[in-house]
């Protein structure tokens, strides 16, 4: 059997892995794989063609991480704004123990709110969430 073939044969195994995980970096890889089959096509030898074919994989794979960050949608923060927390427990530093989506959170005050048992998310910092008694 040809080289050639060999590396269209990886080339369409990794391709069909792909279509099954769907993270294009394995795309990337099956078309190193192809272009270092069509190396072998054109006569070249077989450090070339491994050469042509690990070069294009790092090189390729490199653009789909760019493509998929630049694709990316970000985080946004601002969902949980207006949320209803049960507060669990004031401390005496201005700090409290909420209750928000089924979990636990630390919250702190927001500057010139009043306590209350039921707060509403005004911002985060971090992972703490920063509370007022009234929706903003």
């Amino acid at each position: 059997m040809n080289d050639y073939w060999l590396w269209w044969i990886f080339a369409a195994v990794t391709i069909a892995v792909e279509l099954v995980l769907g993270t294009y970096y394995l795309l990337a890889v099956g078309v190193a794989f192809a272009l270092g089959g069509l190396a072998a096509l054109f006569g070249a030898t077989l450090p070339v063609q491994l050469t042509v074919a690990g070069v294009l994989a790092v090189v390729l794979t490199m653009i789909a991480h760019r493509w998929r960050l630049a694709r990316a949608v970000p985080a946004d923060p601002s969902l949980d704004l207006g949320g209803a927390v049960r507060v669990l427990d004031w401390k005496d530093d201005g700090t409290a123990r909420v209750s928000y989506r089924g979990t636990q959170w630390d919250a702190e005050l927001a500057p010139g709110s009043a306590r209350a048992d039921t707060m509403y998310i005004v911002a985060t910092r971090g992972s703490t969430l920063v509370i007022a008694e009234r929706r903003s």
